[in-house]
C-alpha cells in the first residue's frame, strides 16, 4: 500500500472552482485500478485548504496516475488558483491490513 496525503491552499476567490475541477478529477481517478481510494476534504477552520488522500496499490501507480488525462488537465486547470504549490507526505500502512482495503 503506497498512501499520499496532498495538501492544497487555494485562493478564496476560486474555491468553488477548484472544488469542481478537483471532484471531476478524483470521479476519474478512483476508477483507476491502481487507486484504492481518492478521497477530497476541505479543512473546518480554513475552507481555503484542502487534502487529498490518495490510497494507490503499488509504488509505481502514482506515476501512473500522473500520465492520465483527467490528471493532466486538472493540475493544468488549478494551476493558478493555488497560494502555493502542492506539498505531500508519503505514508505507509500499519493497520488495517493490505489485504482488507480492497
Amino acid at each position: 500500500m503506497f498512501i499520499v496525503h496532498v495538501f492544497i491552499h487555494v485562493r478564496p476567490e476560486h474555491v468553488e472552482a477548484f472544488k469542481g475541477a478537483t471532484i471531476e478529477n478524483a470521479q476519474h481517478s478512483i476508477q483507476e485500478p491502481g487507486i484504492l481510494r481518492f478521497d477530497f476534504l476541505q479543512q473546518n477552520d480554513d475552507p481555503h485548504r484542502f487534502t487529498l488522500v490518495e490510497v494507490y496499490r503499488t509504488p509505481d501507480d502514482p506515476a501512473r496516475h500522473k500520465e492520465t488525462a483527467h490528471y493532466k488537465k486538472w493540475a493544468e486547470t488549478v494551476q493558478d488558483m493555488l497560494v502555493e504549490p502542492r506539498s505531500r507526505i508519503i505514508y505507509s500502512n500499519i493497520y488495517p491490513k493490505d489485504d482488507s482495503w480492497a
